[in-house]
Order: structure tokens, then sequence, then C-alpha cells
């Protein structure tokens, strides 16, 4: 509470955006087992359905994740995407979207603003530091735009619904 000097967990930040998740299921996960994969609360509702043997309806978004949480998946995503977008309302959090990969998240609030913020979670892990127009991460600024076009894209986001 009080990071960013927000008080919501609405935001993309780091304080907001990741979460410890425990999870105990002896016949299948080894005790000890760490994940850091980009993992979302969005995959929950996959997992839990698969691990119920319930087939995942193909319109729900994000995926299972118990192949990570048993050992038989080592690939994974690589970036995941943000919305927020109830603004106005009663926590007044400004609608924004982005990507994050392990290392760089890439944040543009609009609306009734046009703001871009980029941040290098290894040189700064809380996202203090706004790197969008510092030209030394302009490679890195570029590649994460087409990523999260594509992103945008693959989950049906788009300007027009920004509106």
């Amino acid at each position: 509470m009080g990071e960013h000097g927000w008080f919501d967990k609405r935001l993309m930040y780091e304080e907001s955006l990741r979460m410890p998740l425990m999870v105990r299921y002896p016949p299948e996960i080894e005790p000890g087992t760490v994940i850091d994969a980009l993992v979302k609360n969005l995959d929950f509702a996959p997992t839990f359905l698969d691990y119920t043997g319930v087939a995942v309806p193909e319109d729900m978004q994000w995926e299972s994740f118990r192949g990570l949480l048993n050992g038989e998946r080592k690939d994974w995503r690589d970036a995941v995407y943000y919305t927020y977008y109830e603004h106005p309302s009663v926590h007044m959090v400004k609608r924004h979207y982005g990507v994050a990969t392990d290392r760089y998240k890439l944040m543009h609030f609009y609306y009734n603003i046009d703001e871009w913020e980029l941040y290098d979670l290894q040189e700064d892990p809380n996202g203090m530091k706004n790197l969008y127009d510092d030209p030394a991460y302009q490679e890195v600024l570029n590649e994460l735009h087409d990523r999260l076009e594509a992103l945008r894209i693959l989950y049906g986001d788009s300007d027009k619904l920004n509106q």
C-alpha cells in the first residue's frame, strides 16, 4: 500500500503486478518447487480446470500452468499483456495497458492522458525511473512496442476499444 504514491492493486507496477502463489499437490508437485515464470491470474481457471479433468473452453484466454508445476513443461510465455480500463470510477486509477517481460515493462496510460513508461527491472526492480525517453533503450523500446501491439491484436484489444 502506498508504493508509487498510490493505494491500489489495479496498477501495472511491480508491487501490484507480481504476487506470490503457493500450491500443494503431492501426487504431482515436488515439495520446494520454485517457479519464476510469467503466470497471470487469468491462468488460474485453466489450471484448475486442467487439474479437475475438465476441458478448457476454447474462448478462455491464457492457459494452464500445470506443466510448469509438475516439471513437464520448460517452454512458457516470455511476455504478458496487462490492461486496466475502469476510469473514471471510484478508484480513479488511470486507464492503462502494457507488456511485461522478465526484464522490461512498457506501459501506456491513455484516455484523458497520453503517457508512456518504460522500466528496466534488472537495473530498477521497483520501477522508479522511467526510461521511455532514454536513447540508450531505443532498441528495447521498439521491440516492446512491437510485442505490445502483437499481444493487443492477439487478445482483441485496440485503440478503438480504448475510447
